[in-house]
């Protein structure tokens, strides 16, 4: 069986390395047999894929390839905390942040951007509950914020 490592590379994808925090906060903490993300932006390369409000000036699609980014720096936050993904047991929980437009619905659609990629990635063990909420604003007027719970 191969690593979540692996798989992401199967995808075409690597996790990145963990994005700086933009306040006082760390990335991930770890309590007993669990890991907490913080909301985690769709930073690439320092910098947010894109910003606005989906639908506005962002699209749905934008919108759900940020969710993706998302869970790929929650994690890489995992990954920092825990050394590799081969810990992880199971993605209990899901909390996507999407800021949109009051007239926007679609936030679960949103949300399947983080929830997809992680199924992808950890096959059963990626299915989780989850939320998806729909927010005036977000920090540095990120479309989407993305913070896991995750079993180890």
């Amino acid at each position: 069986m191969s690593t979540p490592e692996e798989r992401l590379a199967e995808l075409g994808l690597a996790v990145p390395e963990v994005a700086k925090p933009v306040a006082s906060y760390i990335p991930a903490v770890r309590s007993g047999h669990h890991v907490f993300t913080s909301g985690q932006l769709p930073m690439r390369e320092g910098r947010l894929i894109t910003t606005g409000k989906v639908g506005g000036e962002v699209t749905p699609e934008e919108a759900v390839e940020c969710a993706r980014q998302c869970a790929l720096n929650a994690l890489a936050a995992v990954r920092a905390e825990l050394g590799d993904l081969s810990s992880v047991k199971r993605i209990v929980k899901v909390v996507a942040f999407v800021a949109s437009t009051p007239d926007f619905t679609g936030q679960p659609g949103v949300a399947n951007g983080a929830s997809e990629l992680l199924g992808d990635v950890f096959g059963d063990a990626g299915r989780h509950a989850r939320s998806a909420v729909g927010v005036p604003v977000l920090p540095l007027d990120a479309p989407v914020e993305v913070e896991l719970v995750v079993e180890i």
